[in-house]
């Protein structure tokens, strides 16, 4: 018999079904595991988005990200989950990632067609599919318009395009729109569910990019 990986070396599946529905949050580690050279190689990083315009608004999404998206996140912090700090004029702000998969990532939204000027921000939600299909399949054709507009404070807020097989990304524009999708219930529940998919592949690729200054704002420190 295989030994467990991933998250199941900490919470076995019916742990996990109880946080994705909501009905359990299981106890986390009081203590985070730590590299102090990890920390310094990316505080650059981390002090150049504080100067950017989104800077607090990526922090307080980030935080309730940590909170309720990614199950004892001090306990899997890096190895199966990670952030990374990008504060680059045009790309990703701050990625989160596991295993080999993007999860979510925020970035400046320079869009003038609708008034904005690039200190606004945009979020980018890879998920399954079937979470937003009329039949829970995987058929693009039949993903419901209506259920992923419901998720967001305006209908114009929120767009998406198809990947591959069960994946596919939403792009949400607007703070106030990725708090709405982050809390909304069905919007949470898939971002759980993609989660737990990727989470439970194994060792998170993405550990040399980890960012301990974004990450201490995920998991409450």
């Amino acid at each position: 018999m295989n030994a467990a990986k991933g998250l199941r070396q900490f919470l076995n599946d019916e742990q996990q079904r109880a946080w994705l529905d909501g009905e359990a949050t299981p106890p986390d580690a009081d203590d985070r595991e730590e590299s102090l050279e990890q920390r310094f190689k990316y505080a650059h990083r981390f002090e150049k988005l504080l100067k950017r315009p989104q800077a607090q608004e990526v922090l307080d999404l980030l935080r309730l990200y940590g909170a309720t998206c990614i199950p004892i996140p001090r306990r899997t912090e890096r190895w199966y989950w990670s952030v990374s700090c990008l504060p680059s004029t045009d790309k990703s702000l701050a990625r989160v990632n596991a295993s080999w998969m993007e999860l979510f990532a925020l970035l400046p939204d320079a869009c003038p067609e609708h008034g904005r000027r690039g200190d606004d921000l945009l979020a980018r939600f890879i998920l399954h599919l079937s979470d937003f299909t009329s039949d829970g399949s995987a058929e693009p054709d039949l993903l419901d318009q209506e259920l992923l507009k419901s998720c967001v404070g305006r209908p114009e807020d929120v767009s998406h395009f198809f990947w591959k097989a069960d994946i596919f990304g939403i792009k949400v524009r607007g703070a106030a729109s990725i708090r709405a999708f982050l809390t909304h219930p069905h919007g949470l529940r898939a971002i759980r569910r993609f989660n737990l998919t990727h989470m439970n592949r194994g060792r998170n690729a993405y550990q040399a990019s980890h960012c301990y200054s974004l990450a201490d704002v995920m998991v409450g420190d």
